[in-house]
């Protein structure tokens, strides 16, 4: 299996940019649509957690947009063979004493690469 094809690679984090920007602007149909449209597509949030794509979207549907300057550092997109890819980010927001963690994993799939889990935690700096 080959590991980290830059074409790959390129597909998957224009794809969690995308994923970010409708985050951050709380557009929860396009982060919805990003989703597994599955029972088993699984979401911890940091004091949340979705089981199920109903789940998701209810959840989702609930939330507005994030706190202005959320700021992502050290993303890494790794990605094996040309339909699998793991995506690990930090994020920040301005005077913030907590930084967070985002795990996805992305598939590809016949509607096209989906994000079937991730995680969202926060740690003290």
């Amino acid at each position: 299996m080959e590991v980290d094809l830059e074409d790959v690679r390129a597909e998957v984090l224009e794809l969690f940019l995308r994923y970010e920007a409708a985050l951050v602007v709380g557009d929860a149909s396009v982060v919805n649509d990003l989703f597994w449209d599955s029972p088993l597509t699984l979401r911890y949030g940091i004091a949340d957690r979705q089981f199920g794509i109903d789940e998701l979207i209810e959840w989702r549907n609930s939330q507005g947009s994030l706190p202005p300057g959320r700021t992502l550092i050290d993303t890494v997109v790794t990605t094996f063979g040309r339909n699998t890819a793991v995506v690990n980010t930090v994020f920040r927001y301005p005077n913030a004493t907590r930084h967070g963690r985002q795990s996805q994993t992305w598939i590809r799939l016949g509607s096209g690469w989906k994000i079937v889990c991730a995680h969202v935690s926060q740690v003290d700096d």
